[in-house]
């Protein structure tokens, strides 16, 4: 007889002494599990997989990324999640809540009692030298005000079970637990593929706990009430966890701002916005705490501002969490908590944590020396360069190295003991398979006290041996489903119409950072769409050439479209400097280089990789649309370098959907975008730049006149590449003139694709630009541009169509062209100037800004991105979890009782 084939979860078999999230230690389902599991089989291997083909699809095109250096997708890799959650009963959660709440509390008012009166040191509750040996004690934050005596406003622990199934603290996370934002993803992403399976189980809700962050940084600002100003501090947007500072910005309506858009004046924190300074009232910070002021706390510190310290001490600015507060990640400072608990609170501490000894007490360090082999050695602060060791895989000369530096710096080393994590069932491969796993619980502190979020951040290793728990190291994540025994309401962040708000709010500001990334992505855009339609003309003129009946032609205007395309890349030599009159005979390499070659400046990789860059730096302010179609333009980018086209038919095949993304892209944000203020800098970057390749490539077609060839050719080329063709053929019948094609794309403000056009768009956008309210004169800008449109207005089409004595060249375009080449970078400086260099004063102090000059108009502007973005902590590891996930994002590498954050 032939056995049934087996269901879903019938090889699951959990680790023996381990516990199981979904099986018992008799094999059988745990009842909560049982609906799911059934649904699950219900759906079949097919079906689950659809769904999850659907979730990574979803990850990607909702750009959910978690950067790993050195990964070679960099930035763009994408978060992995598991399409199984992690289910806990509701009645099991609310006793676990109660043993969290009561953990954030103690803290807080060790917190407290550190930075203000340090009576527990006194009293010998604490060594002082656990504390003053600790890096991540600020002496500078001593005495600094702590706000509404909740300084420790967002707190997160990292839990998994022990053999018995009790819940055990591997962790906490209280300089700015990072994880809540991939946690909300997460539930999106899931309850999308699986809506029945997720309505029908009853899950908790999470956006009542993002309602409570935002009333907490609310809270904290000095100015409370609808007024308050909020920021969300990223070390930049090569941090690993940069999606989730920007996801989490615009979830909570908060301002994503970089330590260069802020600055210190009269005691206040400052957001650079064009023109003006706008006050900050609390600072949800992502950057480590020691590098949020190079003034007073690490003076090599790219990433904060100078004097915030200050800024607190003085009362006008909140920060979450406090300054200071990495204090209480210090490991060793676990094995004081149950004392702690009791002479601070009253109460025996609820929920236990690994057991933890501090060497720089004699006794725990004789113990720890004696039992190396069943314990994890942590270095107290994690020197560069130090990890978590198992005492137990330490060969004889390396436990002897580890004994000298515990004796020679003991308060420097903290041992925990090694413990058998529990498991979770993940779907590896069609089959659902028990994975260590940590959950990473947030708590939100209130008037009336802390909030705990239902769920959290899941994390599971993909080796099933492994002691380390890390994004950096490939884990998965996993959506956490509290399940309520009724149906829960549906929530959401959008305000009540009954609630009392202002019926209208303050749209966040716009920084000069901003400002500045929106008006090149306009430029980056705008010029990769441009390369792209010369290219394509070049390569259908390259393939038709020898089928057309008047060879000549076809040659002269290909020797013109190909110099043409090396002065818009800027590639010389190419088809116009020395070597030129090989690569014209042989045109084929040069263009499929400037197709394909990444590692060449001005290529159209180049601009797709600088126009993807420029857009992630400002990730929160494009829609999902719009960002769906980023990535598809980067993933059309992968396609031109990984697998280069050989021939011109690949090629074209290659760049016909790439310029459909690039036209998708700019009619999203035409249309999705609100038209405010950062708008018209990214309309305006567009505008000059479809400007300046329109005169660039009259200039290098129509200024020679050659008596060898007729020019009908050249010019239908030239409407081709202006996409004015159709218009042109409608319009004008008496065949292809050049003085008719100038009218239409020269002098036409009615055609989007004429010079005039720009022109006059780029004057409505700069009048309305903010400006000096105060002043009645016009900008270097407005000057530029109202010359340059006189200019163009007043030309003569037939003067400019005409060609000088000698019949060679026109003159008149020549120069016509060449002063607004000349103009267009002007214009490009004047802007810079005028609101990316802007002195740093509030909006009632400004004065005569710096008129220093910015990039030229075909000048490739550099990104301050490095490595200083990745913030002093970027590298470290995670515990056993913890989910890898630092401060400023996950670790490199860890274990499983880490150290990150």
């Amino acid at each position: 007889m032939v056995p049934p084939p087996l269901r879903l979860g019938d090889a699951y078999q959990p680790g023996v002494g381990q516990f199981d999230e979904m099986r018992a230690s008799d094999g059988g389902l745990r009842p909560h599990w049982q609906y799911l599991i059934e649904a699950l089989r219900e759906l079949g291997p097919e079906g689950i997989d659809s769904r999850w083909q659907e979730a990574r699809r979803l990850v990607r095109d909702n750009g959910v990324t978690y950067n790993i250096y050195g990964d070679p997708q960099g930035m763009s890799r994408p978060w992995e999640l598991d399409p199984l959650p992690l289910l806990i009963r509701g009645e099991e959660w609310a006793s676990l809540e109660r043993g969290l709440i009561q953990r954030a509390e103690l803290l807080n008012a060790i917190l407290l009692d550190l930075y203000g009166s340090r009576t527990l040191i006194e009293k010998g509750l604490l060594p002082a030298e656990l504390i003053d040996g600790f890096p991540g004690y600020l002496l500078p934050c001593h005495g600094a005000p702590m706000a509404d005596d909740r300084p420790l406003v967002l707190y997160a622990a990292d839990l998994t079970r022990d053999a018995s199934g009790a819940w055990r603290v591997l962790g906490d996370r209280a300089q700015s637990p990072s994880g809540s934002g991939y946690a909300l993803e997460n539930r999106v992403v899931l309850s999308r593929v699986m809506p029945s399976l997720f309505r029908d189980s009853h899950v908790h809700r999470l956006a009542g706990f993002y309602r409570s962050v935002r009333r907490a940084m609310t809270r904290i600002a000095p100015r409370h009430g609808d007024h308050a100003r909020v920021a969300v501090l990223t070390p930049g947007p090569r941090n690993e966890a940069y999606f989730e500072h920007a996801y989490l910005a615009n979830y909570l309506g908060f301002n994503l701002v970089q330590g260069s858009d802020l600055s210190v004046r009269d005691g206040a924190l400052w957001l650079r916005t064009l023109g003006r300074l706008e006050r900050i009232d609390a600072l949800l910070r992502r950057v480590d705490d020691v590098n949020c002021d190079p003034l007073e706390l690490n003076e090599g510190s790219l990433l904060g501002v100078p004097g915030l310290l200050q800024a607190v001490r003085t009362g006008n600015l909140g920060v979450a969490n406090a300054l200071g507060s990495g204090v209480l990640e210090h490991p060793g400072l676990t094995a004081f908590l149950p004392a702690l608990c009791e002479h601070l609170l009253g109460e025996s501490l609820l929920l236990p944590h690994l057991r933890t000894w501090w060497c720089g007490q004699r006794e725990a360090r004789d113990f720890v020396i004696a039992n190396l082999e069943g314990l994890v050695i942590k270095p107290a602060g994690n020197p560069v360069g130090q990890r978590c060791l198992f005492g137990a895989k330490l060969d004889a000369a390396q436990r002897d190295t580890l004994i000298a530096a515990i004796r020679r710096e003991p308060h420097r080393y903290v041992a925990q003991e090694e413990v058998q994590p529990s498991t979770a069932p993940a779907y590896i491969q069609g089959a659902l398979e028990p994975r260590p796993f940590v959950l990473r619980s947030f708590l939100v502190g209130e008037q009336e006290g802390y909030a705990v979020m239902p769920g959290g951040l899941s994390r599971i290793a993909l080796d099933p041996e492994t002691p380390m728990i890390s994004n950096q190291l490939g884990g998965l994540g996993k959506d956490t489903w509290v399940l309520a025994s009724e149906p829960e309401r549906q929530e959401t962040l959008i305000v009540s119409p009954d609630a009392k708000a202002p019926a209208v709010v303050q749209e966040n500001e716009v920084s000069s950072r901003v400002a500045d990334n929106l008006f090149w992505i306009g430029r980056y855009a705008e010029r990769a769409e441009g390369l792209v339609r010369l290219l394509r003309i070049v390569i259908i003129q390259i393939s038709e050439r020898s089928s057309l009946a008047d060879e000549t032609d076809a040659d002269g205007c290909l020797r013109l479209l190909l110099a043409a395309l090396t002065r818009q890349t800027q590639s010389f030599p190419g088809f116009v400097g020395e070597g030129a009159a090989e690569r014209l005979a042989q045109p084929v390499p040069e263009v499929l280089s400037l197709i394909s070659d990444q590692t060449r400046a001005g290529t159209l990789p180049q601009t797709l990789q600088a126009l993807g860059q420029a857009a992630w730096s400002v990730r929160e302010r494009l829609s999902n649309d719009t960002w769906r179609v980023t990535n598809d333009i980067e993933r059309r980018q992968r396609l031109l370098t990984q697998a280069p086209p050989r021939g011109l038919g690949r090629a074209l095949d290659l760049l016909d959907p790439l310029i459909t993304s690039l036209v998708a892209f700019s009619a999203l944000t035409h249309e999705n975008m609100t038209h405010n203020e950062g708008w018209h800098f990214l309309e305006a970057g567009r505008r000059l730049e479809r400007g300046l390749h329109t005169a660039s490539l009259l200039r290098s077609t129509l200024i020679s006149v050659s008596p060898d060839f007729g020019e009908s050719i050249l010019v239908e080329a030239v409407l081709g590449v202006t996409d004015s063709l159709i218009t042109y053929r409608r319009r004008y019948q008496a065949g292809t003139r050049v003085g008719a094609m100038l009218d239409l794309v020269l002098q036409d403000e009615t055609n989007p694709r004429a010079l005039a056009y720009q022109i006059a768009r780029l004057s409505q956008l700069v009048d309305e630009m903010p400006g000096d309210s105060l002043s009645t004169r016009r900008t270097p800008a407005q000057r530029i541009l109202l010359r340059l449109l006189a200019e163009l207005r007043l030309a003569e089409l037939d003067l400019l169509a005409r060609p000088s004595e000698g019949g060679l060249r026109r003159e008149a375009l020549e120069g016509l062209l060449a002063s607004v080449e000349t103009s267009i970078s002007a214009l490009s400086d004047a802007i810079t100037a005028q609101y990316f260099r802007h002195e740093e004063q509030p909006h009632h102090l400004i004065g005569q800004r710096s008129q220093a000059s910015g990039q030229g108009a075909l000048g490739v502007r550099t990104t301050a991105f490095g490595a200083a973005e990745r913030g002093a902590n970027g590298g470290r590891a995670t515990a056993l979890g913890a989910p890898g996930l630092g401060a400023t994002g996950a670790g490199a590498s860890g274990c499983l009782q880490g150290e990150a954050r």
